[in-house]
């Protein structure tokens, strides 16, 4: 037992949750209360009696409340050490009283910007609390309320839990900080600092291996896709899971029409458009039938019944959709441990992050595939339309693959991905031995230039009659001729999609 007990609290909060009754709850533990402002108001109309801070400071509150807690009453009693004999002096001197616990919260600044929403005596009043948490404890969120009030009736608030709520104190501190910085930077793509803060939202059974730790983190102040998402049921997300489920919803938003992806390690495998989500789930799936088992399976639009029928048949780890209508759960429920979820649609980040051990790259994320409009022919041979469209689907989903990435395309589904391959045309060579007879008039997309002609060649030897790439080697005027030679379509996009 602590023995810790408080017998002055000062509460100040912008959010003004559960307050009321936090003060009564110390009230009744016989703590006096003392508060300012709109939250004095708030308990005071309660019932519960409360001290104002400009009775205890003998100073009004000014500058239209800027200025209401920043005084040696206040931080005096907060700050001191009641062990220090100098501290215990100037507390006799001055006539400061002591204060055992501190509530204050922020603005919530990240969404509603601006100059009179920077706190300046709650942030002054958490750091102060947390700095001497050997003596007073630091309640920085309405989530504490309850925990503090409990560790105080057992007499279980020991150093440790205070410890731990004074780091709780500085890192709310800290995130509100970043947000005014970010504010305050100028306007520009990538700043200097970048300052981020993140919260874990929550542990996975382990990393990519069982050695390892995982967790899943997200920026306070931005919108937070992955809290979003609804597990309608299964086994709890894996650090992998979540890894797939993201690079899957990924690729099906850039897809036009009724579309499926299915997704094994963080890369595509199958990928279809069709009439609707049964006909683009068999498409996706004749893909890469090998690579789809065990894999994730996304789409761009409400799932029902015969897409759960069809998909109970297999063996799959993840389904993701916007909408699982109630007749698919029902059916997906046979398979306890299928995760099956609903996933919102993914709002643009700023920044895609990537550590180097202790540091870190940083880059815009690659947005916007060119569409056949932008592309410019550089063949004799003209594509027509179904060409193209098999083309656009190559290329996108090429954008989304690892590099060296190749992907074929034949009408409205993929049926040969090969990624992160060493060489091109071993990118080639893996999607033609996927594709195999059905890479005859079928379309490619290369997301790197060809540098040899080896890879046209490659996938020219199959069948294969449209080709769409960057272009920008200095062998560029070769592969014109090859393909030219092959009598086959070649598009260049001017703009590569490499993904490591």
């Amino acid at each position: 037992m602590s023995g810790f007990a408080v017998k002055r609290a000062l509460l100040s909060v912008a959010d003004k949750t559960g307050i009321v009754e936090f003060a009564r709850q110390l009230a009744c533990l016989g703590a006096e209360i003392v508060s300012s402002g709109g939250t004095a108001r708030a308990i005071r109309a309660a019932g519960v009696e409360v001290t104002a801070t400009d009775d205890v400071t003998g100073a009004p509150e000014m500058l239209g409340g800027r200025v209401k807690t920043l005084h040696p009453q206040i931080h005096g009693g907060i700050l001191a050490d009641p062990d220090d004999p100098a501290h215990r002096e100037d507390l006799r001197r001055f006539g400061i009283e002591g204060f055992q616990l501190v509530a204050a919260n922020l603005y919530p600044f990240a969404h509603e910007p601006g100059i009179e929403r920077i706190d300046i005596g709650g942030v002054a009043l958490l750091r102060a609390a947390a700095k001497n948490n050997d003596h007073v404890v630091a309640v920085s969120s309405p989530d504490q309320y309850a925990e503090v009030i409990e560790a105080l009736r057992s007499g279980d608030l020991d150093r440790g839990r205070r410890r731990r709520l004074a780091a709780e104190a500085f890192a709310h501190t800290a995130r509100y900080d970043a947000a005014i910085a970010r504010w305050f930077s100028p306007p520009e793509a990538l700043p200097d600092p970048l300052v981020i803060t993140l919260r874990r939202r929550q542990r996975t059974r382990y990393g990519e291996n069982p050695h390892q730790q995982g967790a899943l983190y997200a920026p306070e102040s931005e919108g937070f896709w992955g809290s979003a998402v609804r597990c309608l049921q299964g086994k709890p997300m894996s650090y992998n899971n979540y890894a797939d489920v993201e690079a899957a919803a990924r690729l099906v938003a850039d897809l036009e029409g009724v579309a499926c992806v299915i997704v094994k390690h963080a890369n595509p495998c199958g990928v279809g458009v069709g009439q609707d989500p049964v006909d683009a789930l068999a498409r996706a799936w004749e893909g890469d039938p090998q690579s789809a088992f065990g894999g994730v399976v996304a789409f761009n639009c409400p799932v029902g019944a015969s897409v759960a029928e069809g998909l109970g048949e297999v063996f799959v780890e993840v389904v993701a959709a916007p909408r699982v209508e109630k007749e698919a759960i029902a059916i997906f429920s046979r398979k306890p441990s299928l995760r099956v979820l609903e996933t919102p649609p993914r709002s643009p980040t700023e920044w895609e992050i990537r550590s180097l051990g202790s540091d870190f790259l940083v880059q815009t994320p690659d947005r916007g595939v060119p569409i056949p409009s932008e592309w410019r022919v550089v063949s004799r041979v003209l594509p027509d339309a179904g060409q193209l469209s098999d083309l656009r689907l190559a290329w996108t989903v090429a954008a989304h693959a690892k590099s060296n990435a190749v992907v074929i395309c034949r009408d409205g589904r993929s049926v040969g991905v090969g990624a992160g391959d060493q060489s091109r045309v071993g990118a080639a060579r893996r999607a033609l031995s996927v594709a195999g007879e059905r890479a005859r008039g079928a379309a490619a997309a290369s997301d790197g230039f060809f540098p040899f002609t080896d890879g046209l060649d490659t996938l020219a030897s199959m069948g294969v009659t449209a080709v769409v790439s960057p272009g920008g080697s200095v062998r560029d005027a070769e592969v014109i001729a090859a393909a030219d030679q092959h009598r086959m379509a070649l598009l260049f996009t001017g703009r590569r999609h490499f993904r490591h």
